[in-house]
């Protein structure tokens, strides 16, 4: 309800956001947490009410707050403990929306979005220390009276089984993709590795087993026989991921390490093919970004992507090698169908919005404040 629909309407309780993720490098649940923060904020002045306000740990931040998103930083801890001991004293009788998987274990009107179950369904890929927390932590969570959250049905599906909680005790919010157009492109990436408009392949992704780049090598060698090459850009965190299990990559491939969203958003939208392995995600942003920049989209047969790229992208085996060649070659090949693939993209993108998942998100906030 707007403050201008009743004159004797009630005032809102303050609403924080845990600014953790400020201080953690960039990843998806970070860009994430950085834009429906921002989109929350703007969704809820433009309804009279005053943006939340984002508590951060005494640190650097992984960007300047906008004016839309005021910062205040609490506490003296880091990490977690800062999370579970300083930043419950920072708060009075508002509600709390932790955004990235993690959130303070006691306290009243907890909102927490979990990303996946992955740390449940795909252990070789996280390493023992971070799979053991995130393991506990989830566990209690589920017992502590938060509201659950995440951003799938297929997500929803793997948290209700491994937490043992019914479906329906989940909430679903979705994620957006046109922050990546919000920056101009940056084409130095491409005179810097002598990349032809429309005359290589890109992939994003870590070195996680479960993201499955090794299972790109057939693909690198076959694509460097015709003059184009795989490009992966993306980096792996060995404090999260597990350094001992995780794969190398195809020695065909150009690999350009962690790029900037400008440089991305140039990847993007110069490839003539994207292509996304994966074997596990809790929601798949990488495919949606190429499709609002109209990249057409190779992706792994795996339920959330159906979910997330409808009939908008071209699905392959990702246990067959030999599949996913013959996938992307055929849009490689057909420049009708890769045509039709860039309109169905952009049209699918654009059905994810992030204010639409701020207005989800203010719908479960206001069910939860007291």
């Amino acid at each position: 309800m707007r403050p201008s629909d009743k004159e004797n309407a009630l005032v809102r309780p303050d609403i924080y956001i845990n600014g953790r993720f400020m201080t953690q490098p960039l990843s998806g649940v970070q860009r994430f947490a950085l834009e429906i923060s921002a989109a929350f904020a703007r969704v809820s002045m433009a309804d009279g009410y005053p943006a939340p306000v984002m508590l951060t740990p005494n640190a650097a931040l992984l960007e300047e707050s906008a004016s839309e998103r005021p910062l205040r930083a609490v506490g003296r801890r880091r990490g977690q403990l800062w999370e579970q001991l300083d930043l419950p004293k920072a708060i009075r009788n508002g509600v709390l929306i932790s955004l990235g998987n993690t959130a303070p274990l006691f306290g009243k009107n907890r909102i927490v979005i979990i990303h996946d179950a992955g740390v449940f369904s795909q252990p070789n890929s996280y390493s023992w220390k971070f799979r053991t927390w995130y393991r506990f932590l989830l566990t209690m969570l589920r017992y502590s009276g938060a509201r659950l959250v995440t951003v799938s049905r297929f997500s929803r599906n793997e948290l209700s089984r491994y937490l043992h909680i019914p479906a329906e005790q989940i909430s679903i919010i979705s994620e957006g993709s046109e922050h990546i157009k919000n920056l101009p492109a940056d084409t130095s990436i491409l005179t810097k590795h002598s990349l032809r408009d429309h005359g290589f392949v890109l992939a994003v992704g870590n070195l996680a087993p479960h993201k499955n780049l090794a299972q790109l090598g057939p693909l690198a060698e076959a694509l460097a026989l015709r003059g184009t090459p795989l490009v992966i850009s993306g980096s792996v965190n060995k404090a999260v991921f597990n350094a001992q299990g995780q794969q190398t990559l195809p020695e065909a491939a150009i690999y350009v390490g962690r790029v900037s969203d400008q440089e991305l958003r140039a990847l993007y939208e110069t490839a003539a093919c994207f292509i996304f392995p994966s074997l596990y995600e809790g929601f798949g942003l990488p495919p949606l970004e190429a499709m609002c920049c109209g990249c057409p989209v190779v992706a792994a047969d795996i339920p959330v992507l159906h979910e997330i790229c409808g009939d908008a992208a071209t699905y392959v085996n990702p246990h067959n090698a030999d599949a996913i060649t013959r996938g992307v070659m055929h849009i490689l090949d057909t420049p009708a169908k890769a045509q039709e693939m860039r309109q169905a993209g952009l049209a699918r993108a654009a059905t994810f919005t992030w204010e639409k998942a701020a207005r989800s998100l203010l719908q479960i906030t206001e069910a939860v404040c007291p």
